[in-house]
């Protein structure tokens, strides 16, 4: 794999935020003009957040500080696809020899979980189980004459055989257990014939039952079920939007849930920002359900 850390665009920041979804409340918790840190984790003992940066770790305390490294020795560089354990001791993280790794955050040690499926096929990782035994993917395969092809995978935490969930043409993303284990929800173009209108759908971790979950003109994204499984934000690109780019005027949106983990009437604008790629593409939210983290990206 030959890729590289996103930069800054000259005259940009990245700004770190954490949003509290009762009040509508903005902190800013870390701002760089040199630095483009991406895709916040919040750590389960709410101390800490995870972000990536210059193909690395990074953590910033939540109450506000600057990122810091977490070097682990031998581990490829990252790009923004991470995930923490219910437990906060392993890093899952996407590499950019295209596989995944677990990473022990106390010892600073990595494994491989990921199996070799060739080398036109890369791994994106989204969502760990509860019980901390499987991870979602998606699997992209490059195709020889170019473009790509994506779907849903699970592999186990401790290694073993991959599991195919979805077969399909339809460009397949963001798959995420809920806190119960009981659904993986995903973002798909599947229920359109035209490119550029991806919705949100959930499905069992076997691949079954898959239902449509928004019905509207804007392309929706990275589906973040909060911890108490009450609630679902996720990234909101203009109609028409192709893929997940960065630089774009978004909005981060909220679903609530009702007891069986439906959703309970329509969704509302949280935040309008200046982003896209990097602003909320992992797990984001704090333990107590009521706040997630996001980053923006404005232009001076």
């Amino acid at each position: 794999m030959h890729q590289q850390a996103r930069r800054l665009r000259p005259g940009q920041r990245a700004q770190l935020f954490v949003h509290d979804i009762v009040t509508g409340a903005d902190t800013l918790v870390a701002e760089s003009e040199s630095l483009l840190f991406e895709a916040p984790n919040w750590t389960p003992d709410g101390d800490w957040l995870l972000v990536n940066g210059d193909g690395l770790l990074q953590r910033v305390p939540a109450t506000g500080g600057d990122p810091e490294p977490l070097e682990v020795p031998g581990l490829p560089l990252l790009n923004n696809d991470h995930v923490l354990s219910p437990d906060g001791r392993t890093a899952y993280v996407s590499g950019f020899d295209g596989h995944l790794h677990a990473v022990d955050l106390a010892t600073r040690t990595h494994r491989r979980v990921s199996n070799d499926r060739g080398p036109d096929f890369v791994h994106f990782l989204h969502g760990v189980s509860p019980d901390d035994r499987l991870l979602a993917y998606i699997g992209m395969d490059l195709l020889p004459h170019g473009g790509a092809r994506t779907n849903i995978y699970t592999v186990p935490t401790a290694g073993g055989p991959d599991a195919q969930l979805t077969d399909d043409d339809a460009p397949d993303d963001g798959s995420e257990f809920t806190s119960d284990g009981q659904w993986l929800w995903f973002n798909s173009e599947r229920g359109s014939h035209e490119p550029g209108h991806a919705q949100l759908f959930r499905m069992r971790p076997d691949g079954s039952d898959v239902e449509q979950l928004t019905h509207d003109e804007r392309v929706n994204w990275f589906p973040h079920l909060s911890p108490d499984g009450s609630r679902v934000v996720y990234v909101s690109f203009p109609p028409g939007t192709l893929g997940h780019p960065a630089d774009l005027d978004v909005v981060i949106r909220l679903l609530e849930l009702d007891d069986a983990g439906a959703v309970s009437g329509s969704g509302r604008d949280l935040v309008h920002l200046f982003g896209g790629q990097g602003t909320i593409n992992v797990p984001s939210w704090a333990p107590d359900s009521r706040r997630y983290a996001y980053v923006a990206y404005p232009l001076s």
